[in-house]
């Protein structure tokens, strides 16, 4: 697998409040995939069988693995259930693992940025993670509020701004297309 490694591996982070961070980090599992790399995806807060999982696990497999760790519904974030904190920390348990044993060109932290902002996983730790990774490991950091010393950090960092949502309109979340 040393031959499809990639020579430099670069932090990206997709954050704001538009939707579509998770579905980008996609897109780019999709094409790492395409050009034989192998792509790890830890989801922290998503707590159902979402299309990417059902593909991931499905499809993409071996060449993609994905892990899910939420609840259905949504994390209190100011005082998150006990549950929700102890399924947080495994998440980051598993991304520390994988990050660090270097098997996975690119790992996904799908929906972190929220979980450090409001510190259910180390900013700090997730920082040295992040700076201590073997030199070909890409990692994407998705979610809303992406705190200002990981933007720093990063390489690439991609803002989602709404301009205009279906939601507004009355439109639900739809299978398929958000979930």
């Amino acid at each position: 697998m040393a031959e499809t490694r990639l020579s430099r591996g670069l932090i990206q982070v997709y954050t704001g409040d538009g939707k579509g961070k998770t579905t980008c980090a996609l897109g780019l599992a999709l094409r790492a995939v395409g050009q034989g790399l192998q792509v790890y995806m830890v989801q922290f807060m998503k707590g159902r069988e979402t299309g990417e999982a059902k593909a991931a696990l499905g499809r993409l497999a071996p060449d993609m693995t994905l892990r899910y760790f939420g609840r259905p519904g949504l994390v209190n974030l100011r005082a998150p259930d006990p549950e929700d904190l102890a399924r947080v920390r495994e998440a980051w348990d598993l991304a520390r693992q994988v990050i660090g044993a270097g098997e996975h060109d690119l790992v996904i932290l799908d929906e972190i940025n929220l979980a450090l902002t409001f510190n259910l996983v180390p900013l700090a730790e997730a920082l040295q993670v992040l700076r201590e990774r073997p030199p070909w490991v890409e990692v994407v950091l998705t979610g809303r509020q992406a705190p200002p010393e990981l933007v720093e950090l990063a390489d690439l960092v991609t803002e989602m701004r709404p301009l205009k949502h279906y939601y507004e309109a009355g439109v639900k979340a739809r299978r398929g297309i958000e979930w």
